[in-house]
């Protein structure tokens, strides 16, 4: 059973679309526990009905036209129960429905079991038998089983079948949903991000010249049948027999008409090469994959083999040249630092990832820049989308793809409301970041690249807060040199002088990688990241001190922040290599000071230990991102659980007073560095803490400007004192926004609602 599970969730996954996924499923399953009928059921929630999307054992004319309102019948009960509904004779219970249609009279067993995916069930699986039959537990829990692995590849499978309708005029769903990554909304044309030499990936595109396409592709193939042969023959009488004859078949394979002439059909139908290879690999793929014979079945990965190699000569022997339209929505099933960062800012209107949530590293990034984002939109046939125009709602976290003109109209206009939204905030710039009985609440930058720090940002913040310094690292191909880092430094202190400037030392790891430095963990949020490295390659820490400590001769501007502190002795070892290299410096003639060191609290290890920290350092930056993921225990990564992960839950607001309290004990200041700090939301939670500094993405400056101009410190002691009370980040959420809808602050959070009491300036 273990076999055949696989195999029917392996078939699904690479259909075309959801009626041939869908067909899979009836006709494997039917086979595979001896039934009389297997069909599937999906729920369309608009017209609140489920519908019979696939069957082997009913009339094929029964479906699309089967169509059973929710919460009546066997199907119902099964969707309602969101579990097994197992019975020996069906007519005999009180929720069982006659169709006529379906031509099922003569049916009596019936096994149903839901199809569900993040707690929604999608539709129902149901096996029928004519004879009296209760399954057996075995059947049971192999339909389960299959169930609760088929929802992904339904929706996606679905997704496929939406974008042929899309082909042939059909119209779409309205929406993809997904999750928040920074707000705004993008409106344009599809570019796809993708890994070179992965050949799953690679979308489909138009050819610019067929002919020269063609020629690409047969050079190609040219070439990896001159590198199996040298292989082949290199290895001589040392390759044993079986593997001689697996390169005999791969040639084999290269030089058959059918994989070449398919490929270059594809092209010949508008696809340029890669496209068109990825098409006919798992075309052929895909016939090995469903042969019963196992070493058959095997040879399915070779053909993948074949068509990477391919891939490669034709990525390397043609390269593509870039092209962004105006309005580029980039998109990918995992967007990285890098791809971003090779799109002129001026052309990219938004990002969309199928992966991740709004506090992964790319939608820091996005709202840094200023650019919407939506993360998690699991259900995109990315590959597919290249060319599309699209809208990218941030604040929502919805997709739209090809939108209905009146869609179309709708989102320009709020779009328009965003604009004139930022029009107004723009009457705050210049003035200080004061309560209204005089306090004043400093705002800082959150940057990580030079090329980051417009002038707005420049101007308006008192300081930079956090600059990342691994994203100068990310975007090179090996380490920067000591002279590398600190022409890098200088230019951010020199912009920025004399406010104060805090350089994050190097954090990667977690969801931060560098191409030329790989780590691989099963668990890499808890495992081998931020200090934890510079600690182990004192090489790296040093060179990078060293750097920070010579860039900010005669500016005297620069503080340095330790991450992912988790114990005291991680301080004390730092501390001794940031005496080594002051010492050396010193050494070498150069005039270098001890600039002031912080740590960041991020774990909930380093919460604890708040106060013996303060006494060590001279500040204090919390970074809520990780903090809330290692209180919450959630993958901030992992859109599955996006939706628990929360950085206004009351247990984050405990953490934080917790810290300011010990700190205050010790004299030592306390910021906040991660999102939370730009959220307008937690600004007043945050001044009513005694937090003493926030540090923000750009984008967010005037927005909690505007709220801390608003409140006076009394006032958001009460608010917090209620929060504390609370017992989810819901109530707080909702509290929170009651408290800014009272004082004429609601745009902020929901920024198509019209308000014309702008508030405070």
């Amino acid at each position: 059973m273990l076999e055949i599970l696989h195999r029917i969730v392996h078939e699904v996954n690479v259909a075309p679309n959801l009626e041939a996924a869908l067909n899979v499923i009836v006709e494997k399953v039917k086979a595979a526990i001896n039934t009389d009928v297997c069909s599937v059921y999906l729920t369309d929630f608009e017209e609140r009905t489920h519908v019979l999307r696939a069957t082997a054992g009913l009339k094929k004319s029964a479906v699309g036209v089967v169509k059973l309102p929710m919460h009546r019948g066997l199907i119902g009960l099964v969707a309602e129960r969101a579990e097994p509904v197992n019975l020996d004779e069906a007519s005999s219970h009180p929720r069982y429905m006659f169709i006529h249609e379906t031509g099922e009279t003569k049916y009596h067993g019936f096994l149903g079991v839901p199809i569900i995916q993040n707690r929604r069930v999608l539709g129902v699986l149901v096996a029928r038998q004519i004879e009296p039959r209760r399954f057996d537990s075995e059947e049971v829990t192999f339909l389960f089983t299959l169930a609760a692995q088929l929802a992904g590849a339904i929706t996606l499978a679905n997704s496929g079948t939406e974008l042929d309708n899309r082909l042939s005029g059909a119209p779409l769903r309205r929406f993809h949903q997904g999750r928040p990554g920074a707000p705004g909304i993008g409106i344009g044309q599809v570019v796809v991000a993708y890994a070179r030499a992965n050949l799953d990936v690679v979308p489909d595109r138009p050819s610019k010249d067929i002919e020269t396409e063609i020629e690409e592709f047969r050079n190609a193939v040219r070439r990896v049948e001159d590198d199996l042969q040298k292989l082949k023959t290199n290895l001589g009488d040392a390759l044993p027999s079986e593997d001689h004859a697996l390169f005999d078949a791969l040639l084999l394979m290269l030089g058959s008409d059918t994989l070449v002439t398919r490929t270059i059909e594809l092209i010949r139908e508008n696809n340029w090469a890669q496209g068109a290879l990825r098409r006919s690999i798992q075309e052929h793929a895909r016939v090995f994959d469903e042969m019963d014979d196992i070493y058959l079945r095997e040879r399915a990965s070779d053909i993948r083999d074949l068509g990477r190699r391919i891939l490669m000569h034709l990525q390397l022997d043609s390269p593509v040249e870039a092209y962004y339209p105006e309005n580029t929505i980039l998109i990918g099933k995992d967007v990285s630092a890098v791809q971003l960062a090779e799109i002129p800012l001026e052309r990219l209107a938004g990002i969309v990832s199928t992966t991740g949530s709004s506090s992964s590293h790319i939608a820091i990034l996005a709202r840094a820049f200023g650019i919407p984002a939506v993360m998690g939109v699991e259900d995109l046939l990315v590959e597919r989308m290249e060319n599309m125009q699209i809208i990218a709602d941030g604040h929502r976290g919805r997709v739209y793809l090809s939108p209905e003109p009146t869609v179309l109209k709708e989102y320009q206009r709020l779009l328009e409301d965003d604009r004139a939204l930022n029009s107004e905030l723009s009457e705050l710039s210049g003035l200080p970041s004061e309560t209204t009985d005089g306090y004043e609440m400093p705002l800082y930058l959150n940057t990580g690249l030079v090329s980051d720090l417009g002038e707005f940002g420049m101007n308006e913040a008192n300081g930079i807060g956090l600059y990342r310094t691994e994203l100068p690292f990310m975007i090179r191909d090996r380490f920067p040199s000591e002279e590398a880092q600190i022409n890098n430094y200088r230019a951010v202190l020199e912009s920025f002088h004399p406010r104060p400037v805090i350089l994050r030392t190097l954090d990667i790891g977690g969801d931060k990688p560098l191409p030329y430095f790989p780590i691989s963990e099963s668990n890499p949020f808890l495992g081998w990241r931020g200090i934890r490295i510079s600690l182990d390659h004192p090489e790296i820490f040093l060179t990078q001190i060293r750097a920070i400590l010579r860039a900010d001769i005669g500016l005297n501007n620069v503080r340095i922040l330790l991450p992912m502190i988790t114990s005291l002795s991680e301080v004390d070892d730092c501390m001794l290599l940031i005496n080594r290299a002051l010492d050396e410096l010193a050494e070498e003639g150069h005039q270098v000071k001890m600039p002031p060191i912080g740590v960041m609290i991020e774990v909930p290890s380093a919460v604890y230990q708040a106060e013996l920290l303060a006494r060590r350092v001279d500040f204090i930056s919390i970074g809520t991102n990780d903090l809330t993921q290692y209180l919450l225990a959630v993958d901030r990564n992992n859109s599955r659980v996006a939706g628990i992960y929360n950085d206004m839950h009351p247990v984050v607001i405990r953490a934080i007073s917790q810290v300011v309290e010990a700190a205050k004990l010790a004299r030592c200041e306390v910021s906040i560095c991660g999102e939370l700090a730009g959220n307008p939301l937690a600004a007043p939670l945050l001044l009513g803490l005694g937090v003493d500094s926030l540090s923000m993405s750009s984008g967010s400056l005037l927005k909690v400007k505007w709220v801390i101009r608003n409140f006076n410190r009394n006032h958001a002691k009460q608010l917090v004192n209620h929060a504390l009370r609370m017992e989810n980040a819901l109530q707080v959420k909702h509290f929170m926004e009651g408290a800014l809808d009272d004082m004429g602050m609601g745009r902020l959070v929901r920024p198509s609602q019209q308000n014309d009491n702008f508030g405070r300036r």
